[in-house]
C-alpha cells in the first residue's frame, strides 16, 4: 500500500490578535506604523488576526486593509469577532473566520537548565538561551534582545526586548530588577513599552502569563 503524500492533523499555534476599533484606515495606518516602529524586528513577518468586535461598521475595505499590512511586513491570517455582514464580506474575500479559542490548560514543563551571563547586554546584541532559563547579572540595554524557552531573570535594569518562554512555554516568567522595557513577551504574548506604563506602578516587578493575558507582579524589596 502506497504511503499517502500528506495527513490533516489538529494543532494549535500562538497568534497575535490586532483588536480594531475604527474603520478610518488613514488612522489605522497611522497607528499601526506607529507601533510597528517600537519593535520593527520582532513583528516582521508576524501572522495576525484582526478582532473586529468592537467594530459596528457593516462595511470594511478589506483589501486596503491587507495592502497595509502588507507594507509594514504583516501577514494577514483572517478575522475574528465579526457581524455577519463583514463576515460574508471576508469571505468573498477569501480570508479565515476564526472562533476565539478556549484557554488549554498545559502541564508545567519539565525542568530546564540555565545560562548564566555576568555582562551588560549592549544595543544590537541578541542571547538567547535554548531549552533553558536566561539569568543576567548586568543591564539590557536599549536594542539589545535577550530570549529564551524558559525564564528570564535580570539582575539589573531591562531597557531593551526580552521574550521568555520562545517555544510555547506559557509558564514562563520575565523578573527584573528595574523594568523599563521596549517589549516583554511571554510564549508569543507581548507588551510594548506603552502597554507596560498602564499595566505597571513599580519599577521592578515579574511579567507572567494569566490565562492569555500578561500581568504585572510587584517584585517584594
Amino acid at each position: 500500500m502506497a504511503t499517502p503524500s500528506l495527513e490533516l492533523k489538529g494543532a494549535s499555534f500562538t497568534l497575535s490578535v490586532l483588536h480594531l476599533y475604527s474603520t478610518d484606515l488613514d488612522i489605522f495606518a497611522t497607528e499601526l506604523a506607529a507601533k510597528i516602529s517600537q519593535a520593527p524586528q520582532f513583528f516582521l513577518g508576524a501572522p495576525l488576526v484582526i478582532n473586529l468586535s468592537g467594530v459596528e461598521a457593516v462595511e470594511l475595505d478589506i483589501p486596503a486593509i491587507k495592502q497595509i499590512m502588507k507594507q509594514q511586513q504583516l501577514i494577514l491570517l483572517g478575522f475574528t469577532g465579526a457581524n455577519d455582514i463583514l463576515a460574508k464580506q471576508i469571505r468573498e474575500a477569501g480570508l479565515a473566520l476564526l472562533k476565539t479559542g478556549k484557554t488549554m490548560v498545559t502541564p508545567p514543563p519539565p525542568p530546564s537548565e540555565t545560562r548564566i551571563l555576568k555582562q551588560n547586554i549592549r544595543s544590537g546584541q541578541q542571547i538567547y538561551a535554548q531549552n533553558s532559563d536566561l539569568i543576567i547579572f548586568g543591564n539590557v540595554g536599549n536594542g539589545a534582545e535577550v530570549i529564551a524557552d524558559g525564564n528570564i531573570h535580570i539582575f539589573g535594569a531591562l531597557r531593551g526586548k526580552a521574550m521568555a518562554g520562545a517555544k510555547g512555554n506559557r509558564h514562563a516568567v520575565i523578573l527584573a530588577r528595574k523594568l523599563e522595557a521596549e517589549l516583554v513577551s511571554i510564549a508569543g504574548q507581548y507588551w510594548l513599552s506603552e502597554n507596560l506604563t498602564q499595566h505597571t506602578d513599580s519599577t521592578s516587578g515579574c511579567i507572567r502569563l494569566d490565562g492569555d493575558s500578561l500581568v504585572f507582579e510587584t517584585l517584594p524589596l
